[in-house]
Protein backbone atom coordinates (compact mmCIF):
# COMPACT_ATOMS: atom_id res chain seq x y z
CA UNK A 1 0.00 0.00 0.00
CA UNK A 2 1.27 3.47 -0.90
CA UNK A 3 1.05 6.30 1.62
CA UNK A 4 1.49 9.96 0.74
CA UNK A 5 0.48 12.55 3.31
CA UNK A 6 -0.15 16.23 2.74
CA UNK A 7 -0.58 18.91 5.42
CA UNK A 8 -2.13 22.04 3.96
CA UNK A 9 -2.73 25.41 5.59
CA UNK A 10 -4.85 27.93 3.74
CA UNK A 11 -4.68 31.53 4.92
CA UNK A 12 -5.44 35.05 3.91
CA UNK A 13 -3.40 36.67 1.16
CA UNK A 14 -0.90 39.48 1.66
CA UNK A 15 -2.26 42.50 3.51
CA UNK A 16 -1.40 44.72 0.57
CA UNK A 17 -3.54 42.67 -1.84
CA UNK A 18 -6.67 44.47 -3.01
CA UNK A 19 -8.60 41.28 -3.78
CA UNK A 20 -10.13 38.69 -1.46
CA UNK A 21 -7.66 36.03 -2.64
CA UNK A 22 -6.10 33.67 -0.15
CA UNK A 23 -3.02 31.49 -0.19
CA UNK A 24 -2.33 27.80 0.21
CA UNK A 25 0.76 26.51 1.92
CA UNK A 26 1.65 23.19 3.44
CA UNK A 27 3.96 20.25 3.72
CA UNK A 28 4.21 17.13 1.59
CA UNK A 29 5.06 14.12 3.74
CA UNK A 30 6.15 10.94 2.00
CA UNK A 31 6.05 8.12 4.54
CA UNK A 32 7.27 5.33 2.29
CA UNK A 33 9.72 4.94 -0.57
CA UNK A 34 7.61 5.17 -3.72
CA UNK A 35 10.21 4.97 -6.47
CA UNK A 36 11.48 1.65 -7.74
CA UNK A 37 15.19 1.08 -8.03
CA UNK A 38 16.62 2.00 -11.41
CA UNK A 39 19.11 -0.45 -12.86
CA UNK A 40 20.87 0.73 -16.02
CA UNK A 41 23.00 -1.57 -18.13
CA UNK A 42 26.01 0.11 -19.74
CA UNK A 43 25.72 1.42 -23.30
CA UNK A 44 28.33 0.51 -25.91
CA UNK A 45 29.54 2.23 -29.05
CA UNK A 46 30.18 0.40 -32.30
CA UNK A 47 33.67 -0.69 -31.13
CA UNK A 48 32.30 -2.32 -27.99
CA UNK A 49 33.64 0.32 -25.61
CA UNK A 50 31.41 1.07 -22.64
CA UNK A 51 29.89 4.56 -22.58
CA UNK A 52 28.70 4.26 -18.99
CA UNK A 53 30.20 6.55 -16.38
CA UNK A 54 32.77 4.65 -14.28
CA UNK A 55 31.48 6.05 -10.98
CA UNK A 56 28.04 4.46 -11.48
CA UNK A 57 27.80 0.74 -10.85
CA UNK A 58 24.11 0.43 -11.73
CA UNK A 59 24.80 -2.75 -13.70
CA UNK A 60 25.78 -4.37 -10.42
CA UNK A 61 22.56 -3.15 -8.78
CA UNK A 62 23.90 -0.11 -6.91
CA UNK A 63 21.27 2.63 -6.81
CA UNK A 64 21.57 6.11 -5.29
CA UNK A 65 18.86 7.65 -3.11
CA UNK A 66 15.86 9.29 -4.75
CA UNK A 67 14.45 12.68 -3.81
CA UNK A 68 10.74 11.85 -3.75
CA UNK A 69 9.80 15.53 -3.45
CA UNK A 70 11.35 16.24 -6.85
CA UNK A 71 8.75 13.87 -8.31
CA UNK A 72 5.76 15.74 -6.84
CA UNK A 73 3.60 18.55 -8.26
CA UNK A 74 0.85 20.26 -6.25
CA UNK A 75 -1.84 22.25 -8.06
CA UNK A 76 -5.48 23.37 -8.06
CA UNK A 77 -8.25 22.41 -10.47
CA UNK A 78 -11.49 24.38 -10.78
CA UNK A 79 -13.31 27.26 -12.45
CA UNK A 80 -12.02 30.79 -12.31
CA UNK A 81 -8.33 29.96 -12.13
CA UNK A 82 -6.02 31.88 -14.43
CA UNK A 83 -4.16 29.92 -17.08
CA UNK A 84 -0.39 29.85 -17.20
CA UNK A 85 1.53 31.65 -19.94
CA UNK A 86 2.89 29.28 -22.64
CA UNK A 87 6.63 28.76 -22.48
CA UNK A 88 9.45 26.71 -23.96
CA UNK A 89 10.93 23.98 -21.75
CA UNK A 90 13.78 21.53 -22.30
CA UNK A 91 13.90 17.79 -21.65
CA UNK A 92 17.47 16.70 -22.30
CA UNK A 93 18.76 13.23 -23.17
CA UNK A 94 22.10 12.83 -21.38
CA UNK A 95 23.93 9.77 -20.00
CA UNK A 96 20.99 7.65 -21.21
CA UNK A 97 18.59 9.52 -18.96
CA UNK A 98 16.01 12.25 -19.37
CA UNK A 99 16.80 15.39 -17.40
CA UNK A 100 14.83 16.63 -15.63
CA UNK A 101 12.71 13.59 -14.89
CA UNK A 102 9.57 15.73 -14.47
CA UNK A 103 8.63 18.77 -16.56
CA UNK A 104 5.59 20.97 -15.83
CA UNK A 105 4.33 23.33 -18.55
CA UNK A 106 1.16 25.36 -19.21
CA UNK A 107 -1.13 24.43 -22.11
CA UNK A 108 0.23 25.79 -25.38
CA UNK A 109 3.86 25.33 -24.37
CA UNK A 110 6.63 23.78 -26.44
CA UNK A 111 9.16 21.23 -25.19
CA UNK A 112 12.57 20.77 -26.80
CA UNK A 113 14.18 17.30 -26.69
CA UNK A 114 17.93 17.75 -27.37
CA UNK A 115 20.15 14.69 -27.65
CA UNK A 116 23.39 15.27 -25.72
CA UNK A 117 24.56 11.65 -25.86
CA UNK A 118 27.11 10.22 -28.34
CA UNK A 119 24.46 7.67 -29.36
CA UNK A 120 21.11 7.82 -31.12
CA UNK A 121 17.83 8.22 -29.26
CA UNK A 122 14.21 7.97 -30.37
CA UNK A 123 11.85 9.89 -28.11
CA UNK A 124 8.17 8.94 -28.19
CA UNK A 125 4.93 8.97 -26.21
CA UNK A 126 1.75 6.91 -26.48
CA UNK A 127 -0.19 9.37 -24.33
CA UNK A 128 -3.73 10.23 -25.44
CA UNK A 129 -2.98 13.84 -24.52
CA UNK A 130 -0.18 14.09 -27.09
CA UNK A 131 1.06 10.97 -28.90
CA UNK A 132 4.26 11.52 -30.87
CA UNK A 133 7.35 9.78 -32.22
CA UNK A 134 10.37 11.97 -32.95
CA UNK A 135 12.32 9.33 -34.85
CA UNK A 136 16.02 8.54 -34.54
CA UNK A 137 18.39 11.48 -34.19
CA UNK A 138 22.04 11.85 -33.06
CA UNK A 139 24.05 13.96 -30.66
CA UNK A 140 23.68 17.69 -31.21
CA UNK A 141 20.19 17.58 -32.69
CA UNK A 142 16.84 18.33 -31.07
CA UNK A 143 13.13 18.01 -31.82
CA UNK A 144 10.24 20.25 -30.71
CA UNK A 145 6.73 19.26 -29.60
CA UNK A 146 3.86 21.62 -28.77
CA UNK A 147 1.35 20.57 -26.10
CA UNK A 148 -2.15 21.99 -26.65
CA UNK A 149 -4.17 19.89 -24.18
CA UNK A 150 -3.88 19.45 -20.40
CA UNK A 151 -2.90 16.09 -18.97
CA UNK A 152 -0.03 13.74 -18.28
CA UNK A 153 2.40 12.75 -21.04
CA UNK A 154 4.75 9.84 -20.29
CA UNK A 155 7.89 9.98 -22.42
CA UNK A 156 10.18 7.08 -23.38
CA UNK A 157 12.96 6.10 -25.78
CA UNK A 158 12.47 3.31 -28.34
CA UNK A 159 16.15 2.37 -28.11
CA UNK A 160 16.57 2.38 -24.31
CA UNK A 161 13.74 0.83 -22.34
CA UNK A 162 15.04 2.15 -19.01
CA UNK A 163 14.71 5.80 -20.07
CA UNK A 164 11.57 7.59 -18.94
CA UNK A 165 10.24 11.02 -17.99
CA UNK A 166 6.90 12.75 -17.48
CA UNK A 167 5.48 16.01 -18.82
CA UNK A 168 2.54 17.40 -16.85
CA UNK A 169 0.57 19.88 -18.97
CA UNK A 170 -1.63 22.17 -16.85
CA UNK A 171 -4.40 24.63 -17.73
CA UNK A 172 -3.90 26.58 -14.49
CA UNK A 173 -1.19 28.87 -13.16
CA UNK A 174 -1.91 27.64 -9.61
CA UNK A 175 0.75 24.96 -9.33
CA UNK A 176 4.03 24.52 -7.51
CA UNK A 177 6.83 22.06 -6.76
CA UNK A 178 7.67 21.21 -3.13
CA UNK A 179 11.01 22.23 -1.69
CA UNK A 180 13.63 19.63 -0.83
CA UNK A 181 11.97 19.42 2.59
CA UNK A 182 8.48 19.03 1.18
CA UNK A 183 7.08 22.50 1.88
CA UNK A 184 5.02 24.32 -0.76
CA UNK A 185 2.95 27.47 -1.23
CA UNK A 186 0.25 28.66 -3.62
CA UNK A 187 -0.40 32.40 -3.56
CA UNK A 188 -3.33 34.61 -4.67
CA UNK A 189 -5.98 31.89 -4.75
CA UNK A 190 -9.42 33.42 -5.52
CA UNK A 191 -12.39 32.29 -3.40
CA UNK A 192 -14.11 29.21 -4.82
CA UNK A 193 -14.43 25.44 -4.84
CA UNK A 194 -11.40 23.51 -6.03
CA UNK A 195 -9.79 20.13 -6.28
CA UNK A 196 -6.40 20.18 -4.59
CA UNK A 197 -4.24 17.72 -6.51
CA UNK A 198 -0.98 16.11 -5.43
CA UNK A 199 0.67 14.17 -8.25
CA UNK A 200 3.63 11.87 -7.71
CA UNK A 201 5.29 10.36 -10.74
CA UNK A 202 5.19 6.84 -9.32
CA UNK A 203 2.13 6.97 -7.05
CA UNK A 204 -0.14 8.95 -9.39
CA UNK A 205 -2.86 11.53 -8.70
CA UNK A 206 -4.49 12.23 -5.32
CA UNK A 207 -7.34 14.75 -5.06
CA UNK A 208 -9.21 16.44 -2.26
CA UNK A 209 -12.10 18.91 -2.51
CA UNK A 210 -11.50 22.23 -0.76
CA UNK A 211 -13.44 25.49 -0.54
CA UNK A 212 -11.60 28.79 -0.28
CA UNK A 213 -13.74 31.64 1.11
CA UNK A 214 -12.84 35.28 1.40
CA UNK A 215 -10.54 36.06 4.35
CA UNK A 216 -10.95 32.60 5.89
CA UNK A 217 -8.38 30.05 6.90
CA UNK A 218 -8.77 26.46 5.72
CA UNK A 219 -6.86 23.63 7.36
CA UNK A 220 -6.79 20.33 5.50
CA UNK A 221 -5.09 17.12 6.59
CA UNK A 222 -4.82 15.04 3.43
CA UNK A 223 -3.74 11.44 3.83
CA UNK A 224 -3.34 8.91 1.05
CA UNK A 225 -5.43 6.74 0.90
CA UNK A 226 -7.97 9.56 1.20
CA UNK A 227 -10.01 9.92 4.33
CA UNK A 228 -13.69 10.83 4.14
CA UNK A 229 -13.72 14.11 6.05
CA UNK A 230 -14.03 17.33 4.08
CA UNK A 231 -11.81 20.39 4.32
CA UNK A 232 -12.34 22.41 7.50
CA UNK A 233 -13.12 26.09 6.92
CA UNK A 234 -12.61 28.59 9.70
CA UNK A 235 -12.41 32.34 9.95
CA UNK A 236 -9.42 33.82 11.80
CA UNK A 237 -10.05 33.87 15.54
CA UNK A 238 -13.18 31.71 15.36
CA UNK A 239 -11.58 28.95 17.41
CA UNK A 240 -12.73 26.25 14.99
Amino acid sequence: MIFLSLLILVGAGPAAAASDAGSVSGQVIVTKALTKKRVTMPAYNLRGVSLAQPETSAAAGAVSGVDEFSRVVVYLEGPGLAAGKPMTATLTQKDRRFAPEVVVVPVGSTVSFPNNDPIFHNVFSLSKVKPFDLGYYPDGQTRLVRFDKPGLVQVYCHLHADMGAAILVLDTAQWTRPSDRGSFSLQDVPPGNYELVAWHRTAGFFRRHITVRSHETVTVNLTIPLQTEEATLSAPGSGR
